[in-house]
């Protein structure tokens, strides 16, 4: 099989050099690139195609969660990891939201790093334990919401959407809302172009199957 390849992306040269080491020394890995700062990761991603990348967060110029979502939104396939000192929750998720695949302290030892590379190749996400166990009491603390449905729609467009499905009229929502006819019309026109729906019959259908408007008030 082909040897996983690694980019390298951080700012500190020791510890760009461990790692080095570390995966030359792997049977089934090698470095595809190494990269100082946000701005050469993103060029080495684009230009290497790495399998992996272990990025760190603090590198000068752009930083690492902004080079990851770069790399996402350009190069999908390429599996970044974050390797980096930082712990706190806005890190965590700021990582999480740019498309990263896993999350790992620097503290973590090379069979810890081997591991994760690997199963971020196979496509798993991979976290430390130190983070897990972060987002474990995170959202043990949360309690579960359902998704909003819909989420681009405005509020106002939301509810004009759960009184099409119950079979109101332009009219009966303008006199329900106190509002314009011409203003009813626009939010109608806003969700068949969101929904992209043809017809308020197909917008009061998905509407309906997503649960708006069952209860009528």
């Amino acid at each position: 099989m082909s040897p996983i390849r690694v980019l390298i992306a951080d700012d500190h040269p020791v510890y760009r050099d461990g790692l080095r080491t570390l995966l030359t020394s792997l049977p089934d890995t090698e470095v595809a690139g190494e990269a100082s700062t946000g701005e050469e990761a993103v060029a080495l991603a684009a230009s290497s195609m790495p399998d992996v990348a272990l990025m760190d967060i603090n590198m000068p110029g752009m930083n690492g969660i902004e080079a990851t979502r770069r790399i996402n939104q350009s190069h999908p396939l390429v599996a970044v990891v974050m390797l980096t000192m930082f712990e706190d929750d806005d890190s965590v998720f700021a990582a999480l939201r740019a498309g990263a695949r896993g999350y790992l302290l620097k503290g973590a030892d090379q069979a810890e790093i081997s591991r994760a590379v690997r199963a971020a190749a196979s496509g798993e996400a991979i976290f430390g334990p130190a983070i897990a166990t972060r987002l474990m009491n995170y959202f043990a603390a949360r309690p579960a919401a359902p998704p909003s449905a819909f989420p681009d729609l405005t509020q106002r467009e939301r509810e004009v959407l759960a009184l099409i499905a119950q079979g109101l009229s332009n009219t009966d929502i303008a006199r329900r809302f106190y509002l314009s006819p011409k203003t009813v019309r626009n939010h109608v026109s806003n969700i068949l172009g969101k929904l992209q729906v043809a017809d308020r019959v197909q917008a009061a259908l998905r509407a309906r199957e997503a649960g708006l408007g069952n209860d009528r008030a």
